[in-house]
């Protein structure tokens, strides 16, 4: 009896072993591309930063109109869906209960998309607006190095970093998650896109050419984001143990990022993703108190206050500001180019938060993945900006003259140097950096891996065999983007990646966008 009851236990194994076999029209053509990167930039690293910047230009020149409009109606949208009667509907139904506490549900979900931006840019960013570093003022009307410049940098700064990037990332997570657990449709990106297109778009060939584009949309904005902690950490390691900058340096960060990511999502995600990301978001509360008791308070609350008020008074026209009004410096190579990443991350990050929502209702799921990760990057951009540019007024630190002389991710270094116990906080900042590309970049290779895997579940864990070989030929195409394409700004390359990630797959979010519409206020909404 034990011995037929094992080799039926065998049988269903196998036999679901065999339904999630390899999806070989998305793998083999996604991983071909990202791989052949890998390799290009290895043989020729000139060609590879040729295509990639021609890309940039070409893309955000190109298409910089419908990057501009697609982010507004996903705001509009967000916005609506949520504070509505949509906003009751429960993912999976209405007797579903959730699988996560609600601390570890907002860790991971924040963890997962912050990556190294918001440490790279919360110091760094508003200082680059405030000396136009890289002519970003010229067009503004705004005198750099004064009063009015702070506030128009934190202004900004908000506006690149809060509601609408992540608008995006919740309006793809909320289509994938209402799609699968109430429609009952696959995990997968293609399968948002049949309320516009029916069940045809899950058949042939569509579901391989969609769900390719977001694989190489994330593997490329990965590879961007993994670049650019590379070149923070480098310059960190440069500014304050006076160890130069080289491909030694880089390619050693990169082994220890990769081999921390990739050992967490090897580990799956309740036991490696979940405790990775309740550690990295303890660790950005911590900082982020003592940043408050250290900084000039009074002034960042006065100048994140008026910085609100001069995002909201000029929103719609900095959201559909062209680059031949705004200047290049501004338009295209800052929010152009975090509208052309978030939105490269969008659909995989969808899944992921789709993942780790079920049993939420979409208020919920909205709340968690919308507002509070957007009021905690205003929060972290108030202190940690507001003080940068309080030092920088009053002389404390020339962190417009490092970046000048350094790159644009310099300045959090010289930041850093000046706090007290800044010795003990430097090494904290760079291994919270280490962790934070790894939480984000965890759940995307997970993400991957289950978009290459045919019939695969929610709660179920991808092939090891295909995170290894994603986290691999990702951590090879940033080290060369990094160390051969760093240009003027010291990411150059990394800032081509991820214009051509958002390139990649933005007809396929705006098909998205137009799904949304369709599902919540045109179709029947099924709870």
């Amino acid at each position: 009896m034990l011995k037929a009851e094992r080799d039926i236990a065998e049988l269903e194994e196998t036999d679901e072993t065999a339904k999630r076999k390899t999806r070989k029209g998305v793998f083999w053509p996604a991983f071909f591309i990202v791989g052949g990167g890998a390799i290009l930039g290895i043989v020729n690293n000139k060609l590879l930063t040729d295509i990639a910047m021609n890309g940039f230009v070409g893309s955000l020149k190109g298409l910089g109109w419908l990057y501009q409009i697609v982010s507004i109606v996903a705001l509009i949208i967000v916005a609506i869906v949520t504070f509505s009667k949509l906003g009751n509907v429960r993912l999976g139904g209405a007797n579903t209960k959730p699988k996560y506490k609600f601390s570890a549900w907002f860790a991971m979900a924040l963890t997962g998309g912050i990556a190294t931006g918001l440490i790279t840019y919360g110091v760094n960013e508003p200082i680059i607006y405030f000396g136009n570093i890289y002519g970003e003022m010229e067009r503004a009307g705004v005198e750099p190095g004064t009063p009015l410049a702070a506030i128009y940098a934190m202004g900004r700064s908000f506006y690149n970093w809060s509601f609408i990037p992540y608008a995006m990332y919740s309006l793809s997570g909320l289509v994938v998650a209402y799609m699968y657990y109430n429609r009952k449709k696959s995990l997968s990106v293609s399968a948002t896109l049949t309320p516009l297109f029916g069940d045809r778009i899950t058949r042939g060939i569509w579901p391989s050419i969609v769900d390719t584009l977001a694989v190489l949309a994330i593997a490329l904005g990965l590879a961007s984001s993994l670049g650019a902690g590379l070149a923070l950490v480098g310059s960190g390691i440069e500014a304050i143990y006076k160890i130069p900058q080289s491909p030694f340096i880089w390619l050693t960060l990169t082994i220890l990022i990769t081999a921390t990511f990739t050992l967490s999502t090897l580990r799956g995600l309740d036991k490696g993703i979940r405790i990775l990301s309740e550690i990295n978001v303890k660790v950005f509360y911590i900082i982020l108190f003592a940043l408050i008791l250290l900084g000039p308070t009074l002034y960042n609350l006065r100048t994140s206050t008026a910085g609100m008020g001069y995002w909201l008074q000029n929103f719609w026209v900095w959201g559909l500001d062209p680059i031949d009004i705004g200047g290049e410096a501004l338009v295209m190579w800052w929010t152009l180019y975090d509208w052309a990443i978030w939105i490269a991350y969008a659909p995989l990050m969808g899944i992921y938060l789709a993942v780790i929502s079920q049993g939420r209702t979409i208020r919920e799921f909205m709340i968690v993945n919308w507002i509070l990760p957007s009021v905690f990057s205003i929060v972290w951009i108030g202190i940690w900006g507001g003080t940068a540019l309080n030092w920088q007024q009053n002389n404390v630190a020339d962190l417009v003259g490092t970046i000048k002389n350094s790159g644009a991710v310099a300045g959090l270094w010289t930041f850093l140097s000046n706090l007290p116990l800044g010795f003990i906080i430097i090494p904290v900042i760079m291994l919270t950096l280490i962790l934070s590309f790894a939480t984000a970049a965890d759940s995307m290779v997970r993400s991957i891996s289950q978009l290459c895997t045919a019939n695969i579940r929610h709660d179920e864990e991808p092939d090891q065999w295909k995170k290894l070989l994603w986290a691999i030929s990702i951590g090879i195409i940033a080290f060369v983007m990094v160390a051969f394409a760093g240009g003027e700004q010291g990411v150059d390359g990394v800032k081509y990646l991820a214009a051509l990630g958002g390139t990649a797959i933005l007809f396929v979010f705006v098909l998205q966008v137009a799904s949304a519409i369709k599902m919540f206020f045109v179709d029947e909404v099924k709870k």
